[in-house]
């Protein structure tokens, strides 16, 4: 028994952060949903009329919902896609093969602040990089993140910046395939690209399965480029879930609002992780 309060002691300062930090605003949240708060004054019962007002009298709130499940339907993939690719790439064995992997992976520890600011100048339609690239081939580049055609897929190319850290991920499935598979699908005459997809592929699903799942939740709470680099423009092309959340509860003070949407937020990501782990049946294999 003295053991168990000695362990208790010594993860005491977690457990007093968890509960004060995280799982009380966490359930208080679910009271202020309900009610109309802007933290200087105290919390006024409102009932349903946050939720109500979201869904019936808020466009933003849907827009900002749309462009969010859009950028979860096209980055997720792109990014799973990508990471894949070079992570198959950089499991050759050739000379000097670890240099190109740190390469590859540095991209993925840079802050995101950092790499948003560098994004900002690179496409920068007078001055930045890639317009500047593109008038050497005589093409007039478009004010990427000015216009509204192409914000939100300047985003989308600039989550490809940080594919490296799902790429070690792969990596590190691809390095745990068994050697008697693919020894085996040689002895029967398979070529490089039908060994990728009959051996490699199906032997990583359980890699490919988390990495979508940390995808999926992290794309619907896609913030921080689009605060720094957009800030939710031009005309509300790039206004993020996140971001209109984060407008309401600390441009607005509005508490109770954002934290109905906070719930929302949550529902929306619960469902679709559910989704997910109702179909991996199908699709995941974990060799047994």
């Amino acid at each position: 028994m003295r053991k168990k309060w000695v362990g208790y002691a010594f993860i005491s300062p977690w457990l007093i952060g968890f509960t004060v930090f995280v799982a009380g605003p966490f359930l208080l949240s679910i009271y202020f949903s309900f009610t109309r708060y802007d933290v200087v004054s105290p919390p006024v019962w409102v009932g349903l009329a946050n939720y109500r007002k979201l869904f019936f009298d808020d466009p933003l709130f849907w827009k900002s919902l749309g462009i969010t499940f859009k950028y979860a339907l096209v980055a997720v993939p792109v990014g799973i896609a990508a990471g894949l690719g070079l992570a198959l790439l950089l499991n050759l064995e050739i000379r000097g093969i670890s240099v190109y992997r740190t390469i590859f992976y540095i991209p993925s520890i840079v802050p995101v602040v950092a790499t948003s600011v560098v994004f900002v100048w690179i496409l920068n339609p007078q001055i930045g990089l890639v317009n500047g690239l593109l008038r050497v081939f005589g093409i007039v580049g478009p004010a990427w993140l000015q216009d509204t055609t192409w914000a939100f897929w300047s985003l989308v190319f600039m989550s490809l910046w940080a594919v490296g850290g799902g790429m070690i991920i792969y990596l590190a499935g691809l390095k745990d395939v068994p050697m008697t598979l693919y020894e085996a699908a040689i002895i029967d005459g398979a070529g490089p690209l039908q060994r990728t997809w009959h051996v490699t592929l199906p032997m990583i699903t359980p890699v490919i399965f988390f990495n979508l799942i940390m995808g999926v939740i992290g794309s619907f709470q896609y913030f921080t480029q689009a605060y720094i680099m957009t800030m939710g423009g031009p005309e509300d092309s790039t206004h993020f879930y996140a971001l209109y959340l984060f407008n309401r509860a600390w441009r607005y003070l509005d508490m109770g609002y954002a934290s109905a949407m906070a719930w929302i937020l949550f529902v929306v990501v619960m469902f679709f992780t559910i989704l997910i782990f109702r179909t991996h049946k199908r699709w995941v294999h974990y060799g047994n």
